[in-house]
């Protein structure tokens, strides 16, 4: 199979360029990734001289650049990971998500639809069997409060321009499979964390500023719970809908790990007293505890994501493999030997 993947240079799509070639032999990646600062190449140094791995830097906005790919590889399936991500970063700049995340997605669908359909529900003889999976995310549909879970069937409610842009792509892989007969599916996860995160990011941001010896800034008070997934999970999860899913369905990726932002970062840094203790210094800082720092809480920040995985366990017998405390430790030494950092008493 030739499948493309977009955004195969950041966080989840580096992850799952990876785990995918290891799990199928018979499987050619195209990677198009336009390797704006969400995306890094060292990310995909694993694979960067792989056979079955072909990079190509480019916007999904280009309609002649996908074009140009599906005919010269003969893309049989579509992952479409690429989106601009970072809440903070669409309350500033809104309109370069719409772009990249909603017209982007409609680029991608009509190019995957031009060079796989013949006309209406009906598919060229070579491609009888391509799909298109879209990577979406939990915070379509609002936030929750104490109680309760997303599911399948939640009506949208995004609270942030990142939201509704993702929102917005979910409804048009939805109307191409209503209006075209095009075989989509789409799948809305947690909170992703583990190794090759953005360090904008929430844990990767805990981390550095830990080793650093910097503040951990947590909104507000703290509290605002999310579910924790690791990325690698997901992975498997993306795996098995892509190959097993039914067309035109959405499933919810979820992983039963909630923890308020305080917690998460009390986590971290226990586990870093105890891997890299603070060193002697004139502040007196024996904990990184200690450097947790509460800030002005973001504007529109939702309270609660939770989700309910149960169509995605029954429906497709998908089972968890990382629990959490397993993935933090992964994680939490992947960026102690990134930032290889070391303190020097004169800086603290």
């Amino acid at each position: 199979m030739n499948l493309l993947i977009t955004g195969g240079a950041g966080f989840i799509g580096s992850n799952f360029v990876q785990y995918i070639l290891d799990q199928h032999v018979d499987i050619h990646i195209v990677n198009v990734d336009k390797l704006t600062y969400a995306g890094n190449l060292q990310n995909l140094g694993e694979v960067s001289h792989h056979p079955r791995h072909h990079f190509v830097q480019g916007d999904i906005c280009d309609r002649q650049l996908l074009d140009n790919l599906f005919e010269k590889y003969q893309i049989e399936g579509v992952i479409h990971f690429a989106a601009e991500s970072h809440v903070d970063n669409s309350i500033k700049k809104p309109l370069s998500f719409v772009q990249t995340n909603v017209l982007g997605t409609l680029t991608l669908l009509e190019a995957a639809r031009s060079f796989w359909m013949e006309d209406f529900g009906s598919y060229k003889t070579a491609f009888q069997h391509a799909r298109f999976h879209h990577i979406s995310t939990d915070e379509v549909y609002g936030s929750l409060g104490m109680e309760g879970f997303f599911t399948e069937n939640t009506p949208y409610a995004p609270n942030s321009p990142y939201s509704a842009s993702k929102a917005s792509s979910d409804m048009l892989v939805r109307s191409y499979y209503q209006t075209y007969g095009m075989n989509v599916v789409t799948t809305n996860c947690s909170n992703n964390y583990g190794p090759k995160q953005h360090a904008e990011k929430l844990i990767p941001t805990i981390i550095r500023r830990a080793l650093a010896l910097e503040t951990i800034p947590i909104y507000g008070n703290g509290q605002n719970i999310r579910d924790w997934l690791y990325v690698l999970d997901h992975c498997r999860a993306i795996e098995k809908v892509f190959f097993n899913g039914k067309s035109g369905e959405t499933y919810l990726i979820g992983a039963h790990n909630e923890k308020t932002n305080v917690e998460i970062a009390q986590e971290i840094c226990d586990f870093l007293d105890m891997e890299k203790p603070i060193p002697v210094n004139e502040k007196g800082i024996n904990s990184y505890k200690q450097l947790i720092e509460y800030v002005e809480d973001r504007p529109g920040h939702d309270f609660r994501y939770a989700i309910d995985d149960t169509k995605l366990r029954n429906e497709l017998g998908f089972k968890f493999k990382y629990v959490f405390n397993k993935g933090i430790e992964e994680t939490i030494q992947f960026y102690l030997k990134q930032y290889n950092r070391t303190y020097i008493t004169s800086n603290i």
